[in-house]
């Protein structure tokens, strides 16, 4: 059954290359274009049953946006996503925009066809290992790892940050209360409160977390700023 459609993809060639293909099957394609400021208006404006958008890049932030405008425009237009291999995060992207189906640039010019036609049909048109992988991140998303250094440097003044820099560089009481003008006593507690901080027993041990961590560049930029 013919599909009144536009293909939309980031390399004008291969948009007009699946046009013709699918002329030559005997769909109506209204447009070929490649994505630019105004895709979602072209489409919206030509309203076709189905529109196919190809993305390099389906986890790039906002490579959806032009999806959420026709969904939110014209609800009525069928969006099927043409990409590579996506991670899950970037298929999940695709569906929470509005796309109704996801299609492997490497699909064959059948698949493409099936995936039209469900779609069209209000179905979602998905490989069911892609939409199982999608729904298993969004359930579960991966945790960030934790950037221990990070934190750490963020439960330091900026004057223990200094004090921290002064330690790893081997600097006695005097040297840092010289260095940063201030009273040995006045030093003696700033390291006393870095050590504290940072959960460890002795300036080695200080200055060995800071280096593990990453902490000591973050720290010496920090100090210098």
């Amino acid at each position: 059954m013919s599909v009144r459609l536009m293909v939309v993809d980031d390399h004008r060639l291969l948009a007009e290359a699946l046009a013709s293909a699918l002329k030559l099957r005997g769909h109506r394609v209204l447009a070929a274009a490649a994505p630019s400021a105004g895709a979602a208006e072209l489409v919206i404006s030509r309203a076709p049953e189905v529109c196919l958008l190809g993305t390099a890049t389906p986890a790039e932030p906002g490579v959806f946006d032009p999806v959420v405008r026709i969904k939110r425009e014209k609800p009525q237009i069928a969006v099927v996503v043409l990409g590579p291999v996506p991670s899950p995060r970037g298929i999940a992207s695709a569906f929470a925009a509005g796309a109704s189906g996801y299609v492997r640039h490497d699909e064959r010019i059948e698949g493409v066809e099936r995936a039209m036609v469900k779609a069209r049909a209000g179905e979602a048109a998905v490989a069911p290992q892609l939409l199982t992988q999608s729904f298993a991140e969004l359930l579960n998303p991966a945790a960030e790892p934790d950037d221990e250094g990070a934190r750490l440097l963020q439960m330091l003044t900026p004057r223990e940050v200094e004090v921290l820099v002064r330690v790893a560089e081997g600097e006695d009481t005097r040297l840092i209360a010289a260095g940063m003008g201030i009273a040995p006593s006045t030093a003696r507690t700033h390291v006393q409160r870095v050590l504290m901080k940072l959960g460890v027993g002795s300036r080695l041990e200080a200055a060995a977390l800071a280096a593990r961590t990453g902490l000591l560049e973050r720290a010496g930029g920090a100090a210098g700023a």
